[in-house]
């Protein structure tokens, strides 16, 4: 193999190029992927959009993309329980192995952390290469679509997970993929009520499909307004904060009952502190923990037997664009009128 087609930030500034790079080779413990679908996350757009963000973290041309299903296509020397042609998604966090973290089998912590589409080339192409470590082989049967958007689903999974949430009032606030993934996890994992919220109509619809209790529009509703009619009488058990935005922090700190425990993913859009209310959150004890990425790999795991469970994240997904029409899919991911978008790599467009 000499050229493949990618997905390319190809200098410093707006924009993305389709055009054609070196095919990557797997080197010594490094598995060769021909990639099917991938989805498209907010670092993508991010990128796309060249912000503070992007043009600090990432040095063109760089091919993008971290989200992804393909087809093992070769293996490096020393590479064991992975096959030519199993079906497989990657885990896009790439870590050192030897920090103390990592040594301690917390690799999810791992201090030097390196991003697959960011800080190395990714998945928006016919190929990728990843080393062994990070390969999930899918062992079931599983939707193409469904193993492209693993990555956004384990952030939705760990976040979910992150509190025991059997018998429990969940309040999540974001109705973004991400939230109304974990929604659709929170409901299977047996919580009473999931209340989520969010400004979209669009998305609040979609997680009333996904089974969300209450969908509210916090533009026209009160949080508090919904807790009589679901029998709540001293706030939520569980709170998951996707949205990035500090008022939600906050409105969702206030509606916590005494002892509740925080799970945030959302990562603030502005620069500067997010105002709190550490008094209630000490005199009410509350626990806030912050959450990144995936436990590698009980979350991948627990992805796995979720969707083997009955678990239909599918709603959540869209629209789906051939691979030249990223810049329609791309458009589409911006308006926010939309779930999670599916590129398809093995044809330049959807006709699907």
């Amino acid at each position: 193999m000499t050229g493949m087609r990618a997905l390319v930030k190809t200098a410093a500034g707006p924009g993305l190029e389709l055009t054609d790079v070196a095919t990557p080779e797997a080197g010594d413990g490094q598995v060769l992927i021909r990639v099917l679908r991938t989805g498209i996350c907010g670092t993508d757009l991010h990128i796309d959009g060249w912000d503070e963000w992007a043009a600090r973290s990432v040095a063109p041309p760089r091919v993008l993309g971290h989200e992804f299903v393909g087809e093992v296509a070769a293996l490096g020397t020393g590479v064991s329980g992975i096959e030519v042609e199993d079906l497989v998604s990657g885990e896009g966090h790439l870590v050192c192995g030897a920090c103390r973290n990592c040594m301690a089998g917390r690799r999810h912590l791992c201090i030097r952390t390196v991003g697959l589409g960011v800080h190395t080339d990714g998945a928006f192409a016919e190929y990728v290469v990843l080393p062994e470590d990070n390969v999930w082989v899918h062992r079931h049967e599983v939707d193409l679509d469904i193993a492209a958007i693993f990555d956004p689903f384990g952030n939705a999974v760990h976040t979910a997970l992150a509190f025991p949430v059997l018998n429990e009032d969940v309040l999540i606030t974001g109705a973004g993929p991400i939230g109304i993934m974990a929604a659709a996890v929170a409901k299977h994992a047996g919580a009473r009520n999931v209340v989520i919220t969010d400004v979209s109509e669009y998305r609040l619809e979609l997680a009333r499909k996904i089974g969300a209790t209450v969908a509210l529009d916090v533009s026209t509703a009160k949080i508090e307004d919904v807790m009589p009619e679901l029998s709540m009488t001293e706030g939520f058990d569980v709170g998951m904060e996707m949205s990035g935005r500090t008022e939600a922090l906050g409105d969702m700190i206030a509606a916590m009952r005494p002892g509740g425990r925080i799970a945030v993913l959302g990562l603030p859009t502005g620069a500067g502190d997010v105002p709190v209310d550490l008094a209630r959150i000490v005199q009410r004890m509350l626990t806030i923990r912050g959450i990144y990425g995936r436990e590698m790999y009980e979350t991948w795991y627990a992805m796995s037997v979720l969707l083997q469970g009955g678990l239909d994240i599918g709603p959540v997904i869209t629209h789906r664009f051939g691979y030249e029409e990223h810049a329609e899919a791309f458009a589409a991911a911006r308006s926010g009128q939309c779930g999670k978008i599916v590129l398809d790599w093995t044809q330049p467009t959807a006709g699907r």
